[in-house]
């Protein structure tokens, strides 16, 4: 049956993402102000920009989130928990952490496992939740699944396709199978390379919870404009 979407529907699910290295003061305010008027699910920041954030979207309703061992998940764990601590001190309610991609390669799933419930651990203890990024463009579908399980297995609350910064970003196929791979009380993150409404809702109609993209704008503004006409459509 078909049900009619809302722009607020759209924007709680996106994580609205400011990570780029390059990106300048002003592409970086005007970020957080857009994150501010569509209330975005959470504004997805680098670690230094944490408080600033937190302080400039107080009282908006629009939380923070940031990454940890971003994009390559090389750091020992014990420097993972360290840059949680920080981060969630200054106020961010979520952590996408890259997971220990080359140990998860060489089949050391304690390891993996071990390195994202210490994560899970800090992150709870603060009230928050713990995304774990996979990078599935060097995984096989098989590992693909097993980190779904490890990450499940461990605490965390999401599993993620990617941190955009790999060789490819999000794809329906991946999704898909990491949906199938965890129970329904876990969420699913897509990142990396969604860019129109169109290829949001085709993510949403896999079973992703959340997207993160650099495109919230052109979403967004092409949703009101669909709410507008009426045509705004759960897929079917």
């Amino acid at each position: 049956m078909t049900r009619r979407l809302t722009v607020s529907d759209i924007a709680g699910m996106i994580d609205h993402s400011l990570l780029r290295p390059n990106l300048n003061e002003a592409e970086f305010v005007e970020g957080v102000e857009l994150s501010r008027k569509f209330k975005v699910a959470t504004c997805s920041v680098v670690p230094f920009d944490v408080s600033r954030a937190v302080k400039m979207l107080a009282g908006s309703g629009v939380p923070v989130s940031t990454v940890v061992a971003f994009p390559h998940g090389t750091v020992p764990t014990e420097v993972k928990v360290f840059e949680a601590q920080r981060s969630l001190e200054a106020g961010a309610i979520e952590l996408d952490m890259v997971m220990a991609i080359s140990r998860m390669l060489a089949g050391d799933y304690a390891y993996v496992e071990a390195d994202i419930r210490a994560m899970a651990e800090v992150t709870h203890a603060h009230g928050a939740e713990l995304k774990v990024i996979f990078e599935n463009c060097y995984l096989t579908r098989e590992m693909i699944v097993k980190a779904c399980q490890i990450s499940e297995a461990a605490g965390a609350d999401f599993v993620k396709t990617s941190t955009g910064y790999g060789t490819s970003g999000a794809t329906l196929e991946d999704v898909r199978l990491m949906r199938a791979s965890v129970s329904p009380s876990m969420k699913v993150k897509a990142a990396g390379g969604i860019r129109t409404l169109d290829e949001f809702l085709q993510y949403r109609a896999a079973g992703v919870n959340r997207v993160a993209t650099r495109s919230s704008q052109a979403i967004l503004e092409e949703a009101a404009r669909r709410e507008a006409q009426g045509t705004l459509l759960e897929l079917e």
